[in-house]
């Protein structure tokens, strides 16, 4: 299988329910048997390990694969992603996948840094993306002082200078448009809706991730996507797949950790050096610096 197929069964496998409950006795030969028969039916499934099953989740996968002559595709946390193709005259799956990868890099790039940047091209690499558009927020709830800040057209062409000699970046103005507050699972929606043969991948900070439960609609916004974590504040790898495994469990939602370096930057740390007159070089793109000095943004104005 290779890491395109599998991030296609994957996406599928995002919107099933589970049809197997895995409890306190295991891997019984019953269990095994319904196994078997529900690939032989299906093809891909998903299976829960229930609280009270003592097993780990990773070798009962294994195991199972083992048993049934599948492969495993994924899991997280107590849920199970088990795929076996069915025979030629009977193939449910067609795992040639056409379907179209998108990254979302979403924020209020006030103003955009390498750090974003950064973030995408690695998105792009390692999930095999289509392209990654880079959305610049329109009015988003959790940020609503925006006094000394750029201006919405500013920000967005601070990002259409960072990202115009990338290929595969594009830049979308899909929350630009909207009226009201900004919600991220009414975006995804609404990008479903319109591109119903696109699988979403909203790349997050770490910082994200451990307020996930307080964004709108967190169920949404799982069913919508796949969430990219990269590292970010420092948040060691441990406490990150901890929170990964807790947040699938309880929303049902597909987390993938993005494997990148630690980035120690942000667009508040960029606004103060740029109110101390601190070099921006190498931490912000020069089309961007050469924009913000010639446009007089985030600094302090005289009385």
């Amino acid at each position: 299988m290779t890491s395109k197929q599998r991030a296609y069964l994957k996406s599928l496998a995002m919107k099933m329910d589970a049809i197997i409950q895995l409890g306190k006795g295991g891997l019984t030969p019953e269990n095994t048997k319904a196994v078997d028969e529900a690939l032989a039916a299906r093809e891909l499934i998903k299976i829960s390990v229930l609280q009270n099953c003592l097993e780990d989740p990773k070798e009962m996968a294994q195991v199972l694969a083992e048993r049934t002559h599948s492969q495993v595709v994924q899991v997280i946390g107590k849920k199970i992603v088990l795929y076996r193709e069915g025979k030629k005259e009977k193939r449910k799956l067609n795992c040639q996948n056409n379907r179209k990868k998108i990254g979302i890099m979403g924020g209020t790039f006030d103003p955009i840094h390498m750090g974003h940047l950064i973030l995408g091209e690695q998105s792009y690499e390692q999930f095999q993306l289509d392209k990654v558009l880079f959305m610049p927020s329109g009015n988003p709830p959790h940020k609503r002082d925006r006094a000394g800040r750029a201006s919405d057209n500013q920000r967005v062409d601070m990002v259409r200078l960072a990202i115009e000699d990338n290929p595969h970046f594009e830049l979308s103005l899909a929350e630009m448009h909207e009226t009201g507050y900004t919600y991220t699972y009414r975006t995804l929606e609404e990008l479903k809706e319109y591109n119903p043969d696109t699988d979403y991948y909203f790349i997050i900070g770490a910082d994200s991730l451990f307020a996930f439960d307080e964004w709108m609609e967190p169920e949404r916004i799982c069913r919508a996507c796949t969430l990219v974590v990269a590292v970010r504040d420092h948040a060691s790898y441990a406490e990150l797949n901890r929170e990964i495994q807790r947040l699938s469990a309880r929303y049902d939602g597909n987390f993938a950790l993005l494997d990148t370096m630690n980035i120690d930057v942000s667009s508040h740390q960029i606004r103060q050096w740029i109110s101390e007159e601190k070099s921006l070089k190498y931490y912000v793109p020069d089309k961007v610096i050469s924009y913000m000095k010639e446009n007089g943004i985030y600094r302090k104005k005289e009385v």
